[in-house]
């Protein structure tokens, strides 16, 4: 256990930015197997707003920092490989 008063709060804080970051990347894989689902099924309506809403959840999470920029590109382009195999 930390003595000093700053690490004590690192401690704090460190465990408030783990669970923000554990929640961003839970809710990213959730849309996304929710995406793979929608494949699975080939509905193309379904497909098109399951890709919109993972889309919008990887690109909050890379504006806000918790998903590099660079995954988040290659996630929305893989994405976007595999709609345009169903279309």
């Amino acid at each position: 256990m930390p003595n000093i008063k700053s690490a004590k709060k690192r401690v704090v804080v460190t465990e408030k930015k783990a669970a923000l970051n554990k929640a961003f990347n839970t809710s990213i894989k959730t849309t996304v197997k929710k995406f793979d689902k929608a494949l699975e099924e080939g509905d193309k309506t379904a497909i098109a707003a399951a890709h919109r809403e993972a889309v919008r959840k990887i690109d909050s999470a890379a504006s806000k920092g918790y998903v590099h920029k660079n995954t988040a590109a290659r996630r929305k382009s893989q994405m976007a490989k595999k709609v345009n195999e169903v279309k």
